[in-house]
């Protein structure tokens, strides 16, 4: 690659994620459960109503955070056979971008796979530019571009209003990965070649242990730090680890969690629960010298213990997070749940309790 290519920063323009897109067995009843357990609105839809014969899509959004649950409406294809190796999960995180076809053109150019070459998708509501790229596993890039659109969501698709009851969720924070032994530092090189992204933290295996086992994880970013990718592969341990589970389970590398921030974690944490969320539970030992390792928090240390949320301080300021239990039958996929109040890291004082948690669940499952 030519010294011009690999300093540029932001080569693909990206302007932010513009949704997360779930391929699953049956997307009605999952967005009926994502509306019902996250609070997300349905805003969008598209399936034999609209003219759409192979594919059902349930958009579904809340403040600046976008899902969209889609299933297959036949046999065979790609989306049945994706499904077949990993159950219900991520296919897609989608950017909006200046420009698809430059964006994308960047991409090939920087050694990137395409997927789908840039092309029109059109209604009557105007028109986007759309193409997309391969990243780990079978998780995809789409690159959209606006022309002249004005309607619910993308061409093609129909609004659909059936409200959720909002849980104070706003956007997505990161999104994580989990690939396999040896493979981290070579998708951490791909964000940095073919997104402009840089190492914006790195664990090793020091950082990220428990008595059992470990992983190694590479933080990339855009220059906005808008975007935040962690990139998980397993290391060395006694046993089996979370991200070994997960790579049994799935097939193969793909997105493990999205951590969604709020702006009041105990208000919002309360009514996930009574939602009927389940959450990974940490020791009530983790709360005795909580206040002596992070300091005065804004927030009730008896409120905190109830609810089971994790605190982590650092330089810059301070986080409260909370990780659900996998959310599919299979151990793949779960939510974190994150305020950040000044803190740009990810929570590494609570690595090892959260770990720790992850393990109980895992022997639970006989898989550790």
């Amino acid at each position: 690659m030519s010294e011009e290519i690999s300093l540029s920063q932001d080569p693909l323009q990206l302007k932010r994620i513009h949704h997360v897109e779930f391929w699953v067995g049956n997307a009605k009843q999952a967005a009926f459960f994502y509306r019902n357990a996250f609070g997300f609105s349905q805003f969008a839809y598209q399936g034999l109503e609209t003219g759409e014969r192979n594919h059902t899509s349930h958009v579904l959004g809340q403040k600046k955070a976008r899902l969209i649950f889609t299933s297959p409406m036949g046999r065979g294809g790609p989306m049945n056979e994706y499904l077949d190796r990993h159950g219900d999960g991520v296919r897609d995180i989608a950017f909006e971008v200046a420009d698809a076809d430059a964006a994308y053109s960047a991409a090939l150019e920087r050694g990137a796979e395409s997927v789908t070459e840039p092309h029109d998708r059109s209604d009557e509501h105007g028109t986007v530019r759309w193409a997309a790229i391969q990243t780990y596993g079978d998780t995809i890039h789409s690159l959209i571009s606006y022309k002249d659109y004005s309607g619910p969501f993308l061409p093609g698709f129909g609004a659909k209003e059936i409200p959720g009851e909002d849980t104070g969720l706003q956007i997505v924070d990161h999104i994580v990965g989990n690939v396999e032994l040896g493979k981290m530092n070579f998708w951490a090189d791909w964000y940095s070649k073919v997104l402009g992204f840089e190492r914006y933290i790195t664990f090793d295996d020091k950082d990220i242990s428990t008595e059992f086992s470990a992983l190694m994880s590479i933080v990339m970013s855009d220059d906005s730090q808008k975007v935040k990718f962690p990139i998980n592969e397993p290391a060395e341990g006694r046993k089996k680890s979370q991200i070994e589970e997960y790579l049994d389970f799935n097939g193969s590398a793909g997105v493990q969690h999205l951590a969604l921030l709020t702006g009041d974690v105990i208000k919002t944490v309360r009514h996930l629960r009574a939602n009927g969320i389940e959450f990974l539970e940490v020791p009530q030992s983790y709360y005795d010298e909580l206040t002596d390792r992070v300091g005065e928090i804004d927030e009730s240390i008896d409120a905190i213990r109830e609810l089971g949320i994790l605190v982590d301080r650092d330089e810059d300021g301070y986080l409260l997070q909370l990780f659900t239990k996998p959310l599919e039958d299979r151990p793949t996929l779960f939510f974190e749940i994150i305020q950040r109040k000044g803190s740009r890291g990810f929570g590494k004082g609570n690595f090892k309790a959260l770990f720790e948690s992850i393990e109980r669940e895992q022997a639970l499952r006989g898989n550790l």
